[in-house]
């Protein structure tokens, strides 16, 4: 099973999210893969680049669920980017550590805002360490990534 595969498997199976919502995450995981692709500078398949245009550009803002919580995701997309920037910025300058680390974990807070607006806060709570344990770089490997292991 691709990471793909289990991230919906897990959108949808686990989570119990909305297809509508499942795709919406998806479509944004996809397009963080293809930007932190352009801007390490590796190859980015033209089908997956025109997929990530269309998505971010029409398709993501044209989605039931992201229009109906648009006020709760689209800050979280924001923070988001702002964490990934952050951590970018210092792992390009040599200094990744633990805190960048945790940075680039800013996509499982858009999913956690997103099983609370679907499912509300008690459930998001409940399981807030589902989501985050979502997040399958380890420590190690992100450290091994800039040389420092």
């Amino acid at each position: 099973m691709t990471g793909m595969e289990s991230l919906r498997q897990n959108l949808a199976q686990v989570l119990l999210l909305p297809a509508p919502a499942v795709e919406w995450l998806l479509m944004l995981w996809n397009a963080i893969q293809v930007f932190d692709d352009v801007a390490d500078g590796d190859p980015v398949d033209r089908t997956e680049l025109d997929g990530a245009i269309w998505n971010t550009l029409v398709a993501m803002n044209q989605n039931s669920f992201y229009l109906k919580n648009a006020e709760l995701l689209a800050p979280c997309v924001a923070l988001m980017v702002m964490k990934w920037q952050a951590s970018d910025r210092v792992e390009r300058a040599g200094k990744a550590d633990a805190r960048s680390y945790m940075w680039r974990a800013g996509y499982y807070d858009v999913i956690l805002m997103a099983v609370q607006a679907y499912h509300g806060a008690k459930f998001a709570n409940d399981n807030a360490h589902v989501v985050m344990e979502l997040y399958g770089e380890t420590f190690e490997d992100y450290m091994k990534e800039f040389g420092h292991a």
